[in-house]
């Protein structure tokens, strides 16, 4: 008796190669909501590599027109907490964040990969105050490099590890969503 061998599943790298170009944008949607950004990675596809989706997602972030920026930025939410954060921490954030968007007009964005989450919330409150200090021009560039570092992040997390890539959102990327304080 004759057996065949499984082909292994492909990898979300070569799924996202593959898939319809509508597919492969609603994915990368849920990594940075800029339909400019999202299309100009899809139409350069396939890509050989993790570190070459990475480059061109780096620099279509580069690209982006004020436009493209405000439409990726209407689409963040805060970053999340730790799960034990005191009641009082999801406070000063949600004021500290208010007078964020109140200056700028969009809120607070911020890439908090390599952190642990000891030191999430005070990174955050002392990111915010900082950049409360900047006027609109520098603080739409720094928040735009923070988007940029969010998106490589988020692309890296969803197509660099074998699994299945989940689709886009319609929403805010969930991985940021703040959760309420406890009752």
């Amino acid at each position: 008796m004759q057996t065949r061998a499984t082909p292994a599943p492909a990898a979300p790298l070569e799924r996202f190669n593959a898939a319809p170009a509508e597919e492969a944008a609603g994915t990368l949607l849920a990594c940075l909501h800029s339909r400019a950004w999202a299309d100009r990675l899809v139409a350069h596809r396939p890509y050989p590599d993790l570190p070459a989706l990475l480059a061109a997602a780096d620099e279509a972030a580069y690209d982006l027109s004020s436009d493209d920026l405000s439409e990726a930025l209407a689409a963040e939410t805060l970053p999340a907490l730790p799960e034990d954060t005191y009641a009082a921490a999801h406070t000063a954030l949600s004021a500290a964040d208010a007078a964020y968007e109140s200056r700028f007009g969009h809120v607070f964005v911020i890439s908090l990969d390599g952190l642990s989450p000891e030191e999430t919330l005070n990174h955050v409150l002392a990111a915010i105050r900082s950049r409360l200090a900047n006027d609109p021009d520098e603080e739409r560039l720094v928040a735009s490099e923070e988007l940029r570092r969010l998106a490589g992040g988020r692309v890296r997390r969803l197509l660099g590890a074998r699994g299945t890539a989940r689709p886009a959102t319609d929403g805010p990327h969930p991985a940021n969503h703040t959760k309420p304080p406890p009752p």
